[in-house]
């Protein structure tokens, strides 16, 4: 069977709006996940069980369903109810920050555990607030600790971003999928779609490993 690069070719430019779409879903996913994951993983772990309960039903819902139902519920559940029009893009952008929210604010748990509580009681001897010493003392040594967890999650973000093609949001994928619909081709477009997040992912590992010798060395 022959490869035919002609396809590859036609669909170039539609193949590069796809990946700066993907990218920003990405991104967006990420900043947008880090604040509500930073609230959700404080949430967690409260003294209070009160306080606590919702945050972790938010991370047990949000964990425990796939991705792509989240998706449609988001699309043809939520944005309906927002929007006369719902768009595919700005639905991609919640399901995805939602959803990276629940794991981030486990990495935030994790992190922040994991510095010994003498740093908090020596934060409060000094006379700082319970704010303050988490702002200045525990958050800046765990973010440190949180860069791999971080990294992975952004990696899996760009991958997960391929499930927004089913509600035509215009990213990677959904240029795969359109290819192979009007040539009834597998090979060209797939293969083309899986190289591209192949690089996008090893890149970002590439980086990550930098940040991680940079500020271990530190």
């Amino acid at each position: 069977m022959d490869f035919r690069f002609d396809i590859i070719a036609e669909y170039a430019p539609f193949f590069l709006k796809g990946v700066l779409l993907t990218i920003g879903l990405s991104i967006i996913a990420i900043i947008v996940g880090s604040i509500l994951g930073l609230v959700i993983g404080l949430g967690k772990i409260s003294s209070k069980q009160l306080v606590r309960l919702p945050f972790e039903w938010y991370i047990n819902f949000f964990r425990g369903t796939p991705l792509f139902v989240q998706i449609l519920l988001v699309h043809f559940g939520l944005m309906p109810m927002l929007f006369p029009q719902p768009n595919p893009i700005i639905s991609a952008s919640v399901s995805l920050s939602l959803n990276a929210a629940a794991y981030i604010a486990e990495i935030f748990r994790a992190g922040i555990q994991s510095i010994d509580r003498g740093q908090m009681e020596a934060a409060r001897s000094l006379g700082m607030t319970h704010v303050q010493a988490m702002s200045y003392i525990i958050l800046p040594q765990a973010l440190k600790r949180m860069i791999p967890p971080f990294g992975n999650e952004f990696i899996v973000l760009i991958k997960d971003s391929s499930l927004a093609a089913i509600i035509a949001a215009p990213e990677l994928m959904y240029w795969g999928r359109a290819a192979q619909g009007q040539y009834y081709r597998v090979w060209e477009p797939y293969l083309t779609v899986a190289l591209i997040y192949l690089v996008l992912t090893l890149s970002l590992s590439k980086l990550l490993h930098y940040l991680e010798r940079r500020y271990s060395a530190k």
